[in-house]
């Protein structure tokens, strides 16, 4: 009883905290995601006043939160357009993936960290944060934009990759033979492709099956299909937000329209307490010694998103304006290089602090970076006016006659 109260005080708290800094945020005209994240360092271990009940509730309610995001993400679109966007975009996910996994694979080489760290590093700093991404979206009112596709399908790209990438690492980071790493990557790609197919062929169907005119049914079913498919995708060395995701896909129609109009504000809150969570796993006092190399990483990889943001969005025919907000928006790390980093940690210990101060940098960076690169860019960019040149004495004195 004693456990239960103190957990119920202390998520009452929790989630009466995120609703104040949200309206603050609102006041102020930024994402609050920020403020998310510094009330989980103040909140956690190491912090001001570490919650002690609540955590494996908040942890739990972070992986809904992450899930939550990238259901609703791919609701917004259908099967086709994401097949579309992955046959337009992979030049663009192949310079994503040039430009800023070498900065942190050259990072850990200089480190002496070896060859294996240098690919977990490589992965934080590739991949941007899908949840962190889709909530900006959001707040900033940018998902019927037309650089929003392009932004889109970069995060899609890189979360696919992941059903080849993580494989990949796990085996590399536990010694794993060539065999044993080729069946569990052709079990992630298996996975992938099979719910590809499905959302491809039979979406119609699915979307069918799921449509009820009762709202209560609707929820229960989207939602509990959905965490149904995550957990069998994390289960299958898929990506639970990667399955989440396809599910989105795969509903289409009245079916979509109306799981998403149910389902944001669960979103909204679940994804409040995801960036919380972030905030309450790092421990303050691990940020300084680490704080100036990942300062400087997370300078160069978010000048390098930026430039991948830019070069896609000009590939699709987005105007000046739209390629620096998808280069901006395109900032934000989060809920992948952790797990990437926190897989790694085995191998070479000193990543797990820089991921994490890297990772909080670029997470309270990315939001504002979202909002401030168009107008910044257009700002240092704009021409100034031309001069207008003096008359000259005659034209001066023509002037005066004709007054006269």
């Amino acid at each position: 009883m004693h456990d239960t109260t103190a957990m119920l005080i202390e998520l009452g708290t929790v989630i009466l905290g995120l609703g104040v800094l949200g309206r603050l945020a609102g006041r102020v005209g930024f994402s609050p995601i920020p403020l998310y994240l510094l009330a989980g360092l103040a909140f956690g271990h190491g912090g001001i006043v570490p919650l002690q009940a609540s955590e494996e509730f908040i942890a739990t309610g972070a992986e809904i939160g992450v899930i939550l995001l990238l259901l609703l993400l791919g609701l917004e679109y259908s099967a086709s357009e994401l097949v579309t966007n992955l046959k337009t975009q992979y030049p663009s996910g192949a310079v994503d993936v040039v430009l800023n996994a070498a900065p942190g694979a050259v990072a850990a080489l200089i480190l002496g960290w070896g060859p294996v760290a240098a690919v977990a590093l490589a992965g934080v700093t590739w991949i941007s944060s899908s949840g962190v991404i889709a909530k900006v979206l959001g707040d900033l009112g940018r998902l019927g934009n037309r650089e929003t596709p392009v932004i889109l399908g970069i995060l899609v790209i890189e979360d696919l990759a992941m059903a080849v990438y993580l494989p990949i690492l796990t085996a590399m980071l536990a010694g794993v033979s060539l065999a044993g790493g080729s069946v569990t990557l052709l079990i992630s790609l298996g996975t992938v492709g099979a719910v590809l197919y499905v959302a491809l062929r039979h979406g119609r169907l699915i979307s069918k099956a799921v449509s009820s005119d009762n709202a209560e049914m609707l929820l229960l079913v989207v939602l509990g299909l959905t965490l149904l498919v995550a957990g069998i995708a994390q289960k299958l060395q898929v990506s639970a937000a990667v399955g989440a995701f396809l599910v989105g896909i795969a509903l289409s129609g009245e079916v979509a329209e109306g799981a998403s109009n149910l389902l944001t504000p669960l979103r909204d809150l679940f994804a409040a307490v995801f960036f919380v969570f972030f905030g309450l796993s790092t421990d303050p006092a691990d940020i300084p010694p680490v704080l100036v190399p990942a300062l400087l990483l997370a300078v160069a990889t978010a000048l390098t998103k930026i430039a991948t943001g830019w070069y896609a969005a000009r590939r699709a025919g987005i105007g000046t304006r739209g390629r620096w907000r998808a280069g901006g928006t395109l900032v934000a790390r989060g809920e992948f290089s952790i797990v990437i980093a926190g897989l790694a940690v085995g191998v070479e210990p000193r990543i797990g602090p820089l991921a994490t101060a890297y990772v909080l940098i670029l997470v309270i960076i990315g939001p504002l970076a979202a909002r401030w690169t168009e107008p910044l860019a257009r700002r240092l960019t704009r021409r100034p006016a031309a001069p207008v040149p003096a008359p000259a004495p005659e034209a001066e004195k023509a002037d005066a006659v004709r007054t006269a």
